[in-house]
């Protein structure tokens, strides 16, 4: 395939966490080491505290170690043994060869890095047939997303009849500076995290000025588009509560690591859905490490979408794990309402959703008018429920806002509700028959 990497300079001084503050950086603070195979993983160099780009063995492993075993979680707590002899889903171990060595946090906590496989910028060409406006799927900001097929034991492009399978691969404009800074990020942080709630990014592409993400291709596209759509009835409640705790399991992965992560960028467009409509978070691009030890918050620009910046962070630049939160509080309020963020209305003003939506979400008699007119008729009182989470969320205190724990908590109850609700319901029309 050819080697794929290209050397550039580095400052092996740069923290990690300044990457996406620092639209200048290009790819500082990352080393490329050349192999003879094209995969790459990322390693935290604990002396200097950089991320290194090391170069693996992967085209042949791929086929012994699916991405799914490749991607197992190992905890920052489990011992030596346990990480050596770790089981995948289906009950096969995963070897320790399958990890790299990766972040250290101040703690002493270890995090493993899956390994990236390194695609070559031919290969991705024809993977999206020469990046063809009809396999265009989303874009964004910095970059356009494309479907493609890829075989991955080979990792070369392939068609569906030839055992390709789809993938999302993210290509960014050359002419954005910025947007490197983005693309290095993401790779940075997909590259730690794993769970059924959070994209899986498959490889990348660093060849010249050309530079993409490979992500697992998510068969339904975003919330926001299926929240959009007129005359959609296939978000009904029932999927949309199990959409909500979706994310929020997600997010409360992100808070409650060893060394916690703030998205910075949630929103409905960055909520994918599966086949299944499960949901997983996408787009790391702005994401931070949050504060540590007896650090409050981070002090950073204000970076996001208009909409759903909490207050303090908007006015301060205060980031903590509440500002997601807040965040979070707009996503459920667009599940319940089928609206956007800034809601525009008859008159042509536009507001925002949550201030708007906040006096009705705390009235029984006027919730009504936020409710998305394509649920139909809804149970009223599971409707309150999920009000007064949102309620909870957007609270304009950050002390007072819940943690994403105590928000699973909630939303799993309100799931458990429905399910028996349903079970009685059903019963009830079979014993009618």
């Amino acid at each position: 395939m050819g080697n794929c990497l290209r050397r550039h300079a580095h400052d092996p001084n740069q923290p990690i966490d300044d990457i996406p503050q620092r639209p200048s950086a290009g790819v500082d603070g990352i080393q490329y080491s050349r192999g003879k195979k094209n995969s790459m993983s990322l390693q935290r160099n604990t002396s200097s505290n950089t991320l290194k780009v090391v170069t693996n063995q992967c085209k042949n492993e791929a086929c012994h170690h699916p991405l799914q075993e490749r991607n197992t979680p190992v905890s920052a707590s489990s011992s030596h043994k346990e990480r050596h002899s770790q089981a995948g889903k289906d009950g096969t171990l995963v070897s320790p060869k399958d990890w790299s060595v990766s972040t250290v946090n101040k703690k002493g906590e270890v995090f493993y890095s899956h390994k990236l496989n390194c695609f070559c910028y031919s290969v991705l060409k024809s993977a999206t047939q020469k990046f063809s406006a009809k396999n265009l799927i989303g874009q964004g900001g910095f970059g356009d997303v494309y479907k493609g097929y890829i075989n991955l034991c080979t990792m070369d492009a392939a068609k569906p009849s030839d055992g390709g399978i789809a993938v999302a691969v993210k290509r960014l404009r050359s002419n954005r500076t910025q947007g490197h800074s983005e693309w290095e990020n993401e790779m940075k942080f997909l590259s730690l995290l794993n769970h059924p709630n959070i994209v899986k990014l498959i490889g990348h592409c660093c060849e010249g000025e050309h530079r993409m993400l490979v992500y697992e291709y998510m068969t339904r596209g975003s919330l926001e588009a299926h929240l959009l759509r007129k005359n959609d009835t296939e978000l009904n409640w029932k999927r949309r509560i199990n959409i909500a705790l979706g994310v929020a399991r997600g997010l409360e992965y992100l808070h409650t690591r060893g060394k916690p992560v703030i998205h910075r960028d949630l929103k409905a467009s960055n909520v994918l859905l599966g086949k299944d409509f499960n949901a997983k978070l996408s787009d790391f691009g702005l994401a931070k490490f949050g504060p540590q030890d007896d650090e409050t918050h981070i002090i950073t620009r204000v970076v996001g979408t208009r909409g759903y910046f909490a207050p303090e962070y908007f006015a301060t630049g205060h980031l903590t794990l509440k500002t997601d939160v807040f965040s979070f509080g707009v996503v459920l309020l667009e599940i319940l309402s089928g609206c956007e963020a800034i809601k525009k209305h008859s008159d042509g003003v536009a507001t925002d959703l949550a201030q708007w939506s906040k006096p009705h979400l705390s009235n029984k008699v006027e919730l009504h008018r936020v409710v998305d007119k394509k649920l139909g008729s809804i149970p009223m009182e599971e409707a309150q429920d999920f009000a007064e989470v949102i309620l909870r969320c957007l609270g304009s205190n950050p002390r007072t806002r819940p943690t994403m724990t105590e928000v699973v908590a909630d939303l799993e109850k309100l799931q458990q509700r429905m399910d028996c609700y349903n079970s009685t319901q059903l019963r009830y029309l079979h014993t009618r028959k």
